[in-house]
């Protein structure tokens, strides 16, 4: 294993923060998969889970076992983790602008359009290695002024040459789940079998270009823009949603990452015999589908259905009590589907989000992932 700190542009004179690397087997062997953890830096079961994940990859590095190149980045997020306000953590939001830390990732589809006209030809393999160098040589280019900036660009410098990739995530109460493009379902089917995900949410652009769209978008609108020329789907990449900001224990720890490492023998890089996929435990379902459950007015959440639950349209999911009239209103599920995640606090102000409903039918279009 190698280790490299990375530094970030400073804030003020005399404030350094640094990124942490970790690589595992060959620089530049295909394929190369890039996993972090804890973008949004208040979501600790990530960061217990690549632990596991960094001791497994040592061992496995010592007996030989990486036939690719693995890039972790354990903590992806030293800026949200250092922030506390009162004594209250806030990691998903920065608080220099208030904008949410897994938005608004560099763009690279038009720069690297632009470089590669004319310059395709019939080898899938060396289009590939020209996008590759298209995507990164266009990221050179993007400024990179503050601390936020800076990271985004180091992350995606790390990931967006990769063959894989896994942004490691969690919701405030949930079970198992992911986010991927929909061309990309079939790619991260055996990972969500082995997870054990209760939902997989499909779109082919969810808004606002969090950062496993950054990497994987590119190459699906390529592929759109360049027909008459092979261009694989490269840079495959799902959010992985372990569970809720609550469930950090060595025992969910020690078997996500474990059914990461079977992905990866999956993928080639990692070699080894080829693990047992479970049956699914979800069908892909579109994330226009996902019914966001909102507060229609203020009250005390009363929840009458666990994550996980399957629900029916009309049934009724939570109740809010008006704590000074004592009325009582119910808030019903709009779709059939699993309550996949809800609300980790219990008061709401009215438009609050108290959960999520993975249905079958798209009833939502515009910008489709929370806030």
């Amino acid at each position: 294993m190698k280790t490299e700190t990375l530094a970030l542009p400073g804030a003020t004179p005399g404030v350094s923060i640094g990124l942490t690397v970790l690589r595992f087997g060959q620089s530049g062997a295909r394929p190369k998969i890039y996993v972090q953890a804890g973008l949004h830096a208040d979501e600790s079961p990530g960061h217990l889970a690549a632990q596991s994940l960094r001791r497994r990859l040592e061992a496995l590095e010592a007996e030989g076992r990486i036939a690719g190149e693995v890039v972790l980045v354990p903590v992806a997020n030293p800026i949200g983790l250092s922030q506390r306000v009162n004594g209250v953590f806030h990691g998903r939001f920065d608080m220099a602008d208030g904008g949410n830390f897994n938005r608004h990732f560099p763009n690279l589809t038009e720069a690297t359009a632009a470089a590669i006209a004319g310059r395709l030809g019939r080898d899938e393999a060396a289009n590939a290695e020209l996008v590759r160098s298209a995507l990164k040589a266009a990221l050179a280019d993007v400024p990179a002024r503050t601390p936020t900036e800076g990271l985004k660009k180091h992350l995606l410098a790390e990931a967006v040459d990769a063959d894989v990739v896994l942004d490691i995530h969690c919701d405030s109460e949930a079970v198992m789940h992911l986010y991927t493009l929909t061309p990309q379902a079939e790619a991260f089917a055996p990972l969500s079998a082995l997870l054990g995900a209760r939902a997989m949410l499909l779109a082919t652009e969810s808004g606002d270009d969090p950062f496993d769209e950054a990497v994987s978008r590119p190459w699906f609108e390529l592929r759109r823009r360049f027909p008459d020329a092979p261009i694989p789907l490269g840079g495959l990449s799902t959010t992985l949603e372990l569970r809720g900001q609550a469930d950090v224990t060595e025992a969910y720890a020690d078997a996500d990452a474990a059914a990461i490492v079977d992905f990866l023998v999956l993928r080639g890089a990692v070699s080894g015999p080829a693990p047992a996929i479970p049956d699914a435990a979800c069908r892909p379902t579109p994330l226009a589908g996902s019914q966001a459950l909102e507060a229609p007015c203020p009250g005390i959440i009363v929840f009458h259905r666990e994550a996980g639950d399957v629900v029916s349209t009309g049934d009724v999911v939570a109740t809010l009590v008006d704590p000074v009239s004592g009325a009582r209103t119910p808030v019903p599920a709009r779709t059939d589907g699993v309550l996949y995640a809800r609300c980790g606090t219990r008061f709401a102000h009215a438009g609050k989000r108290l959960g999520k409903i993975a249905g079958d039918t798209p009833i939502r279009t515009g910008k489709l992932l929370s806030p």
